[in-house]
């Protein structure tokens, strides 16, 4: 039973997860505007979902460095930086930065917007399978 409400659901939480890595991979971008040869970075959504939908995330994780035994263990989980491509920039700048600002926002903003309709669509996609089981 679990099963099949995972395979219902895992598209739509997949798609939830990288949008908001993409969300963090534009917002740094738009962080770093003004620095010098930044390359502005964004990965492939359709081709990362079907691969998330199909073999499930692969996050590396990395374990931090402890100078105490009293320490917590602690773990930070992030996406494979190969999988971050570079943005050819329409117009050059000066400095070897590729950020640029209109199309980081548009960007942003797309995304965003996709982010709150994926929450849409998964609230009714629940709100659909609680009304099934209470009937």
């Amino acid at each position: 039973m679990i099963d099949k409400l995972d395979a219902a659901l895992r598209f739509n939480r997949e798609a939830l997860n990288l949008r908001a890595e993409r969300q963090e991979v534009l917002a740094a971008n738009i962080a770093h505007a003004d620095t010098p040869n930044y390359k502005a970075r964004d990965f492939d959504f359709s081709s990362r979902l079907s691969q998330a939908v199909e073999q499930g995330r692969q996050a590396q994780s990395f374990a931090m460095a402890t100078t105490s035994s009293r320490h917590l263990a602690g773990e930070a989980k992030s996406m494979p930086d190969q999988d971050l491509l570079y943005r050819v920039p329409t117009q050059s700048s000066i400095d070897g930065n590729t950020v640029e600002m209109d199309v980081e926002r548009i960007n942003f903003a797309d995304n965003a917007l996709r982010y709150e309709s994926n929450l849409t669509v998964l609230g009714a996609k629940i709100k659909t399978m609680l009304s099934a089981v209470q009937q």
